[in-house]
């Protein structure tokens, strides 16, 4: 059974960068929060040397500073280049540079509101770290913007290099085999991605997860409400489907595409040749509301969406939700395995 036209529109409309955007505002609605795994010091906050204690929308949730998470976000994610900031391979940039952008300008933040967002966001979006060129002792006690570098964990329309920005996954070693490649971070034992009933038709249509405007598809190491596996984003708390993926048998199937870990515990790849994450990797899709149960298994069709269900589109693309009739609250067949 083909998408219905309307689920289709809605998935095909989130390519446009302006959407993107929007996406980091519904984002702020966050999920609970956690304490991240910490890594070697690669900048303050989001996995740095002082990783980030947990409070939503960076403290208490304050509408200040949700606004300028929100600009950072946008910045340092989507618009830097047209903004003529500079971002190094690593996806840095001058905090006294990103202060200027007219957005952040207008909110004139403060060197401490600016580390308290870092270290307090419950997703941990941002990272800062000293800036050798005008901070030569790498001092982490300057308050000075200058001496200090920004930037986004992920979630990036902008082009970057991966192999710069990214941890790379690997397999996890057999007993008795060889140690991990330099750098590389194991599999996780969970790979979710979280979406919404408006745009399953749409997914399976198209044979796969998609990164849309953004570099990557991004997924979760597990659901919004599992505390206790440190999971702090990467999935949105309304997901209505959640879709688990088999990494390591793409890595068999598929070497080409490339898995990726950010410093906030987000699991990334740009796809394969044709940007796509195959259905056939699809280990299982599972409904999280409305009673939905199993619609995929190992790679295979398992069932459609059923009948009546209120189908909503999130950031605000239509107010309220329909119901099911005439095709609205059905998942595109797909039988066999994914294209």
């Amino acid at each position: 059974m083909a998408p219905s036209s309307n689920a289709a529109a809605a998935s095909e409309d989130l390519t446009a960068r302006d959407l993107a955007e929007r996406f980091e505002e519904a984002l702020d609605a966050g999920m609970g929060s956690s304490r991240p795994q910490q890594r070697e010091h690669r900048g303050r906050g989001g996995g740095g040397k002082r990783g980030g204690r947990a409070g939503k929308d960076g403290g208490g949730g304050n509408r200040r500073n949700v606004d300028l998470s929100k600009a950072l976000s946008r910045l340092l994610r989507h618009q830097a280049e047209n903004a003529g900031v500079q971002l190094d391979k690593e996806g840095y940039a001058s905090l006294d540079k990103v202060l200027q952008w007219g957005p952040l300008r207008s909110l004139a933040p403060t060197f401490d509101e600016i580390n308290s967002i870092v270290h307090n966001s419950d997703k941990q979006r941002f990272a800062l770290k000293p800036n050798p060129a005008t901070n030569p002792s790498l001092s982490e006690d300057s308050t000075d913007p200058s001496h200090w570098l920004i930037r986004a964990n992920q979630g990036h329309s902008i082009k970057l290099e991966s192999e710069h920005l990214l941890r790379p996954l690997a397999p996890a070693p057999s007993p008795g085999g060889g140690p991990l490649p330099d750098g590389a971070v194991p599999v996780p034992p969970v790979v979710v991605h979280g979406t919404y009933f408006a745009f399953w038709p749409a997914i399976v249509a198209s044979g796969g997860l998609k990164p849309m405007s953004r570099t990557h598809v991004h997924f979760g190491t597990g659901l919004p409400e599992d505390q206790a596996s440190g999971v702090i984003s990467g999935m949105r708390h309304d997901a209505e489907l959640v879709v688990y993926v088999d990494v390591e048998r793409a890595m068999r199937e598929a070497p080409e595409m490339k898995w990726w870990m950010s410093d906030n515990g987000v699991v990334l790849t740009e796809g394969d040749a044709e940007g796509l994450v195959p259905t056939r990797f699809f280990k299982e899709v599972v409904g999280r509301a409305q009673g939905v149960g199993l619609l995929w298994k190992d790679g295979d069709w398992v069932a459609d969406l059923p009948d009546g269900l209120t189908i909503r589109t999130p950031l605000g693309k239509r107010a309220g939700g329909g119901r099911g009739g005439g095709g609205r609250g059905r998942g595109g067949r797909g039988r066999g395995r994914g294209r």
